[in-house]
């Protein structure tokens, strides 16, 4: 089983260049409005933090950021699954739950947890 980092880090390659193809043009200050966004996996196992900065380049560190604007907690093997799958179909009913620790994350979530599969 690879670490939580370094399987939050396998998705970066694809976000990154999607968040920041849409920090430009007419809806770019919409979405810098969401930004910077941190979000904090918690596994049996490990902790770890995806934050998207106002440029919009993605980084993963271990352990709890201090102030996240999303807390999601789910098993390593169905997070696995869903990042790999994209789809939500693997996650049964309670097995994700997901804490918004501020309005932006709650809206950032909604919008994008069908592209990562939750």
């Amino acid at each position: 089983m690879a670490s939580l980092v370094s399987l939050l880090e396998s998705i970066v390659p694809e976000i990154q260049p999607q968040v920041q193809a849409q920090l430009g043009g007419f809806f770019g200050g919409m979405v810098r409005a969401y930004l910077p966004q941190t979000w904090v996996f918690r596994t049996e196992k490990e902790v770890a933090s995806l934050t998207v900065d106002t440029k919009g380049a993605v980084s993963v560190a271990s352990g709890a950021a201090a102030r996240p604007d999303v807390t999601i907690e789910i098993a390593y093997a169905l997070l696995e699954t869903s990042l790999r799958t994209r789809s939500r179909a693997p996650v049964p009913a309670g097995h994700l739950t997901v804490t918004p620790h501020t309005s932006k994350g709650k809206t950032a979530f909604e919008f994008l947890r069908g592209r990562l599969g939750l």
